[in-house]
């Protein structure tokens, strides 16, 4: 799971709830859309948080940056319905978001992971709202076959289990790993919360995705929007030569975040970043 990097905003920074077609959705904002503005769209289990590296630098080089939670994730409520969590659902939620930031100029939009399945989806609906679209530690399809077992097993157990998160995140982590880094007690807090307010059927239904995603590569390299493919040096979810395959089918760019892994918007926002100001800036005179 994605771990913020700290968990207070940015002075120059607020959170609010952005009013969009199809309802609500918590964010955190910062800067003004000197340059464009961007939309960063969080992963499985995951929520706005895991951008909070991200907000000062981008909005210093002239960005309006929104992180949003999405539907049933942690501040954003969603019904206790697993069709609601659909992918194509998702991608229409992402879709009103961009219209409701208009004002701005098109989007630049940012997929973290889960995130980035989910941003494809809305390009390959309609790309017109968007000046670019960055997949950050994001594959062309399922996830590998080690991750896609351990999420069958966490959908399993959600299943029988939905209504008593706490013994499910219990269970969850005590398969840590033994030499993992023990987490503060404010961020062990605040990742617990998140998981407890996030509703299960949106981990139900989107852990199924991230096992059974088909590969829609073909279909976006045919998308005319200038695209970046963005990770750490190692992955877990798609290993880095997955990705560095997909940048050359989608004729992409490619940026490694040095001494990163999953999470480089957590692990090094600062080089994570620098990339994507270079990108869209780039972006901008295609």
């Amino acid at each position: 799971m994605s771990k913020p990097p700290r968990l207070t905003l940015p002075s120059d920074a607020r959170a609010y709830r952005l009013t969009t077609a199809r309802g609500e959705f918590a964010v955190h904002e910062a800067g003004e859309p000197v340059r464009g503005t961007a939309l960063l769209v969080p992963g499985f289990t995951g929520s706005k948080e895991d951008f909070i590296g991200l907000l000062e630098p981008l909005a210093a080089a002239g960005y309006r940056v929104v992180a949003v939670d999405g539907r049933g994730q942690y501040e954003t409520p969603g019904p206790r319905e697993e069709s609601a969590y659909a992918l194509e659902e998702l991608a229409l939620d992402v879709l009103a978001q961009a219209a409701a930031l208009g004002g701005g100029g098109p989007v630049h939009l940012v997929g973290h992971s889960l995130g980035g399945l989910i941003s494809r989806a809305a390009v390959l609906r309609d790309p017109a709202p968007f000046a670019s679209l960055t997949l950050m530690s994001s594959g062309p399809a399922a996830i590998c076959t080690a991750q896609q077992e351990r999420t069958k097993l966490l959908v399993a157990a959600l299943e029988v289990m939905r209504e008593d998160m706490p013994g499910v995140w219990t269970a969850m982590r005590a398969h840590d790993p033994e030499d993992a880094v023990p987490d503060g007690p404010e961020l062990a807090e605040f990742l617990r919360e998140r998981w407890l307010a996030t509703v299960p059927e949106q981990l139900i239904a989107t852990g199924r995705v991230l096992v059974s995603e088909p590969d829609r590569v073909e279909e976006l390299s045919a998308v005319e929007l200038p695209k970046l493919v963005l990770s750490g040096e190692v992955d877990y979810a798609w290993p880095v030569p997955v990705m560095d395959d997909m940048t050359q089918r989608l004729k992409a760019r490619r940026v490694v975040v040095p001494g990163t892994e999953h999470s480089p918007n957590a692990e090094n926002p600062q080089v994570t970043a620098r990339a994507l100001v270079e990108f869209w800036d780039s972006a901008h005179t295609l």
